[in-house]
């Protein structure tokens, strides 16, 4: 099992205690036992209806309770994140304004921008995860389009181009890699928000998209959606009937999402951790485990440290599915 594949399976678990992966806390400044002193700004980087965005309102409101102060969810879809990312480097670095930063902004950006308006590892610190979870192929619920497979074949029999929808540069690189190993070409449609790519799907105006799979339960519980494949290592309990991408036979084709808190990296040490403490609180709050078996989410239980060097790894691993497909920083 590798170190990915291992994480994924730590932090399905959610057994550990509250403090574990968390640095020693130093000492509380002034500021940090005062802290937060006013609402906390939850920026998250797309429209509603992505899984970051759903997540930080039910972590968010469990954090409200916890410390007595509002926090308030603030959607600045754009660029890919870099308009949320840019909003939070230029709010005081006093952990009151906090970016949900996804593999988008955090890891991919980088690989594809070659003047990236931000760092995200020397302007940003991770205060802790989030959710990790799959790329999901879908279409939509009545499409006679059963697999993956046929999909692919009925393509390259009609040479179609297929439009194929999402909301982030990591899931264009998903589809381009798609469109790279089952020889098919592949025409990106980029939304705002995972909203309207799913609608898109679900209405027909698309013939494929890919999205997080935590984003699509509901609409596939409700069958306005179908899940053709996923990209994870393997199947979801969840959805047992839809395989892998693996499985599909198409090797090495294995990818994650994320979603993850972040701060200024000028941020205190101690008000970080006392940040972190209080999201991980939220994770593994019953109100939290409740939002994860109901979205289905995979807690990613890394803080600090821990999260600096996961996001490191997926920088890495996104920089080899570029090479691979093709993709050219711009």
């Amino acid at each position: 099992m590798n170190a990915r594949r291992k994480l994924i399976a730590r932090s399905a678990a959610l057994a550990w205690p509250a403090t574990a992966l968390l640095a020693p806390a130093p000492a509380l400044s002034q500021s940090a036992a005062s802290f937060p002193a006013r609402p906390i700004r939850f920026v998250v980087p797309f429209a509603a209806g992505s899984g970051a965005d759903s997540g930080a309102r039910a972590y968010g409101e469990v954090i409200a309770r916890l410390w007595g102060q509002a926090v308030q969810v603030e959607n600045r879809p754009g660029a890919s994140g870099a308009v949320a990312a840019l909003a939070v480097k230029s709010a005081p670095a006093d952990g009151h304004t906090v970016f949900i930063g996804t593999n988008s902004p955090m890891a991919v950006n980088p690989v594809l921008s070659k003047s990236l308006p931000y760092d995200p590892f020397k302007d940003f610190r991770p205060v802790h995860g989030m959710l990790v979870g799959t790329a999901a192929f879908i279409v939509k619920g009545d499409s006679p389009i059963r697999s993956l497979r046929d999909l692919l074949e009925a393509a390259r029999r009609d040479r179609k181009t297929l439009n194929v929808g999402s909301y982030s540069e990591g899931y264009m690189l998903v589809a381009r890699w798609l469109g790279l190993v089952a020889g098919v070409p592949i025409n990106y449609v980029n939304y705002k928000g995972g909203v309207q790519s799913q609608t898109d799907v679900a209405g027909g105006q698309l013939d494929l998209g890919v999205n997080d799979l935590s984003g699509t339960a509901a609409l596939v519980k409700d069958g306005r959606l179908r899940v053709l494949a996923i990209t994870g290592d393997k199947r979801d309990p969840r959805f047992p009937e839809v395989p892998t991408m693996l499985e599909l036979g198409f090797a090495g084709f294995e990818t994650y999402t994320f979603a993850a808190f972040f701060v200024r990296s000028e941020t205190p040490d101690d008000i970080t951790a006392k940040l972190a403490e209080g999201i991980r609180f939220a994770l593994n709050s019953p109100e939290g485990k409740t939002y994860q078996t109901n979205n289905a989410t995979v807690p990613l239980m890394l803080s600090l440290d821990a999260m600096r060097d996961f996001q490191r790894s997926e920088y890495e691993r996104f920089k080899r599915v570029a090479e691979q497909a093709g993709v050219q920083p711009q």
